[in-house]
């Protein structure tokens, strides 16, 4: 009795044990290198969009990634260090984003027949997202080590050399459904956590917000399905003369022999 009217009159709250903040301070940090990765994934569907335009284009700004505009020589280095970067923010995301995961078969049993009795749509993103961001973590890795270990072979032909005679098409193809699925839902999710963008009116801010995911995940699959046929077109037309480099007539000399 004593003790109940000292905590209601405030007294020894003092004293209680907080509660630890590292379980905030990671959601926090996972929101972060999860908007990172969102944009860097934007970002880099642009940059291979840029075949669309071209080979010429898209050489030009592998290129200027490669420090040719500023140096006169390109360094394909360059694009390991981005490369590292992300994979490491990949990595530590990733290792965040497990802590949300059932941890076992029962778990797994409970959460998917809670989502079926809820029949909460928000909920069903987050399974897909998750879903897609197991998989992700091993596609992903799979291409941002090529890109590391041979970031020269980035360009016209290189890229499109790897999807058609490589083969490595059906995995980028799965790969675009994943990243586009996980990164739009994860956007979107942000914004709810957060309350980015969020109205007088909350539940219309939402509709609004799914409604733009929707729209930006439909816009980037189908800039990625055309450009990924693009690269098939050029690869499959580049079949016999597969591992020749890219080089603009107008380039002289070729930008991946360095100044003597």
């Amino acid at each position: 009795m004593d003790s109940t009217r000292n905590v209601i009159a405030g007294v020894g709250l003092a004293d209680r044990p907080r509660k630890s903040r590292w379980p905030a301070r990671m959601d926090l940090a996972q929101s972060l290198t999860g908007l990172v990765l969102g944009l860097f994934m934007w970002g880099h569907m642009f940059f291979v969009s840029s075949i669309l335009l071209g080979k010429d284009a898209m050489w030009t700004i592998t290129k200027l990634f490669e420090g040719y505009f500023f140096f006169g020589v390109a360094y394909p280095g360059m694009v390991s260090v981005i490369v590292g970067a992300i994979f490491a923010i990949l990595v530590v995301h990733a290792f965040l984003a497990m802590r949300k995961f059932p941890a076992n078969y029962a778990q797994y049993r409970t959460f998917m027949g809670h989502r079926k009795l809820m029949a909460h749509e928000d909920t069903t993103l987050w399974w897909v997202q998750a879903v897609t961001g197991f998989l992700l973590f091993f596609i992903a890795a799979v291409h941002l080590y090529q890109m590391l270990m041979h970031p020269g072979d980035i360009g016209p032909y290189e890229s499109a050399d790897r999807v058609w005679s490589g083969r490595w098409w059906p995995l980028y193809l799965v790969a675009l459904f994943a990243v586009e699925l996980h990164g739009g839902i994860g956007l979107y999710r942000l914004c709810v956590k957060w309350g980015w963008l969020e109205g007088k009116d909350a539940n219309a801010s939402r509709k609004r917000l799914k409604a733009l995911k929707w729209a930006l995940t439909v816009f980037f699959i189908a800039l990625g399905l055309a450009t990924l046929g693009a690269y098939m077109k050029i690869g499959y037309d580049h079949r016999d003369r597969a591992g020749e480099r890219y080089t603009p007539s107008w380039v002289v000399p070729n930008p991946m022999e360095k100044a003597k």
